[in-house]
């Protein structure tokens, strides 16, 4: 049972170096060396734990999108404004370009046709889990006259991630994280999205 703990540890440890690396680098732009040279492990330990660089990516999509998930979940929770819920999600991605890092799914897309299928499928389905939450919280508040836009849900849904992940490159590119937050905040208020619509969970 103690080996096991030690051995789910480290794996964690690995993940958490990997995330930052694909991150800040780039999926392609780190080795295993780079991590065992992190955490001061063998690079036999990691391929104990992760027998390919694929398997590992595998998994830190996984990891990703079921931390997404709980902070969406955490936010549906705490307010039944789809306004606030919106300023929300946006600070979710503020809050990682604040930290230095880029969104890991869309990292990955620049690597894209680099990837294995397995990667670009788990890539897909954690944009196709923000659309979908995005195209619920978009139709409720439109219903509850609290949003308004034109057209279907779905593609002011893909607008907003678009946005988003585009608004996190150039922020990058510039140095300025204010970018994304100037981007956001003109994104949501053509929504229809009150300024004073906040969630204290989320900041």
């Amino acid at each position: 049972m103690a080996k096991r703990k030690v051995e789910s540890d480290t794996a964690r440890r690995i993940l958490d170096i990997a995330e930052r690396l694909a991150q800040t680098r780039g999926f392609n732009a780190f080795s295993y060396a780079d991590i065992a040279g992190a955490l001061r492990i063998t690079k036999a330990s990691l391929h104990y734990h992760f027998p390919t660089k694929a398997k590992l990516g595998e998994r830190l999509i996984e990891r990703y999108k079921t931390s997404f998930e709980a902070a969406l979940a955490h936010i549906d929770e705490a307010s039944g404004d789809a306004g606030a819920q919106l300023r929300a999600y946006v600070a979710i991605y503020q809050n990682v370009l604040d930290s230095n890092r880029m969104c890991l799914c869309g990292m990955l897309s620049a690597d894209h046709d680099t990837l294995p299928k397995a990667m670009k499928e788990g890539v897909r389905r954690f944009f196709d889990a923000n659309e979908a939450w995005l195209v619920h919280a978009l139709e409720r508040g439109r219903a509850h006259g609290q949003l308004a836009f034109p057209g279907p849900p779905v593609e002011a849904a893909r607008l907003i991630i678009a946005a988003l992940e585009g608004a996190m490159l150039l922020a990058r590119t510039y140095g300025e994280p204010s970018r994304l937050r100037s981007t956001s905040d003109r994104l949501l208020a053509d929504l229809g999205v009150r300024a004073t619509a906040t969630l204290a969970a989320a900041s």
